[in-house]
């Protein structure tokens, strides 16, 4: 039976840590059924502890310890690393923020300080690190270093890219991807970070693979719409996104009444901050996240595709308090616990991770368009099925 540690920064109700931590304690549904890990978690770190906080409580619940340093959680109080894997989650908790509004997270940190007990050891285990590798992408980059130059796997992201498809759409290993489109909600950083993921494990199988970010753009405002008028971003693939989100606002929630957003101008009075994403791949492809508070609830995406015209679909999100797409993202992380090999490379978390920085850094810059050389990631996206 594999032996988990788990890093993170806090341990409560609906929080990160709590829906994967507690699936790897009590299992959860998968293809139809109810799944228990052969596995067992053994130790905890948690960097802060909170009103509401569950760490003492599921370490009593289920036989483990809580430690207080990440070297010894690693090593069940012992002298030597003691667990099969860990399990990093920085997200929550009371961070500061940089002046591009990026909250601190500790990912890099806790990763660090397994790496040390890695070498001082003498052994190394697989690491899932949640979400961003970190707010940096110098920082991510080094992580990813790491794992290659000590050969630990290394599995990172979020679970858009292995939920549910609303039609099931996966784009052909070696396709011509013309143009591409995400529309995406929420707040910056947390969940940019999302709808650039979920449009990048799209994006990467096409031809030729991932060649890294060639420039970056951030727009907000009526820019996003001066941008449409002029054809900066395709109206049609934006149509064809927002023809699968089942969250439209508008007439659609007064009345229940559908329309095609964009036409009635439905879309600009919905939507009072626009903002627009503009990535630039290294071989002449051009892809536009979309950020369109008001207008929406979910996040869908759409491209052109030679030879088979627009492909478009919609990332799930079941709602709380099960969260059963994070079930689809433990069972991948249990996959490579087991097997010792990561299911898709941590480069796609990687080159997001820089992705993001880059347009927050174009945004306090004036929104001006950024050269990132500095991006330059090349993958190859993996062979097989790995969402829902």
């Amino acid at each position: 039976m594999k032996r988990i540690a788990i890093v993170t920064t806090i341990y409560r109700y609906l929080s990160h840590a709590q829906h994967m931590g507690d699936r790897f304690l009590i299992g959860y549904p998968i293809n139809g059924r109810w799944h228990k890990p052969n596995m067992k978690v053994v130790s905890l770190y948690v960097d802060q502890k909170q009103d509401g906080d569950q760490s003492e409580a599921r370490a009593k619940e289920f036989g483990f310890q809580v430690y207080p340093t990440i070297a010894e959680t690693l090593r069940c109080g012992g002298d030597k690393l003691a667990v099969d894997a860990v399990l990093i989650i920085g997200e929550h908790g009371n961070y500061p923020k940089n002046e591009k509004g990026q909250v601190l997270y500790p990912r890099y940190e806790f990763f660090k300080q397994c790496v040390e007990v890695f070498e001082k050891d003498g052994r190394v285990v697989p690491i899932y690190n949640d979400k961003h590798l970190s707010y940096s992408f110098e920082k991510a980059k080094w992580m990813v270093d790491q794992s290659h130059r000590m050969k630990f796997p290394v599995l990172a992201g979020s679970s858009l890219p292995v939920t549910w498809r609303l039609p099931d759409l996966e784009l052909p290993l070696g396709c011509d991807i013309e143009e591409a489109v995400m529309v995406g909600v929420g707040g910056s950083d947390p969940m940019d970070y999302h709808a650039l993921e979920a449009m990048q494990c799209m994006i990467e199988r096409r031809k030729g693979g991932e060649t890294g970010v060639k420039a970056v753009q951030l727009i907000e405002g009526p820019a996003v719409w001066k941008a449409m008028d002029e054809g900066r971003f395709s109206r049609a693939l934006l149509a064809a996104a927002l023809s699968r989100s089942d969250t439209p606002n508008g007439h659609a929630v007064e009345d229940g009444r559908t329309e095609d957003l964009i036409k009635t101008g439905e879309l600009r009075r919905l939507v009072k901050e626009p903002a627009a994403y503009f990535i630039e791949h290294n071989d002449g492809l051009k892809t536009t996240l979309l950020m369109l508070n008001g207008a929406l609830r979910d996040y869908n995406f759409a491209a052109r595709v030679k030879g088979k015209g627009i492909l478009s679909t919609q990332f799930l999100l079941t709602p709380t308090p099960n969260v059963t797409y994070s079930a689809c993202l433990v069972s991948k992380i249990e996959e490579m616990y087991e097997t010792g090999r990561a299911p898709y490379p941590a480069e796609r978390t990687l080159i997001v991770s820089g992705m993001l920085e880059s347009c927050l850094t174009s945004k306090i810059q004036g929104h001006q368009r950024l050269e990132t050389p500095h991006l330059a990631v090349r993958y190859k996206a993996p062979q097989g099925r790995h969402y829902a």
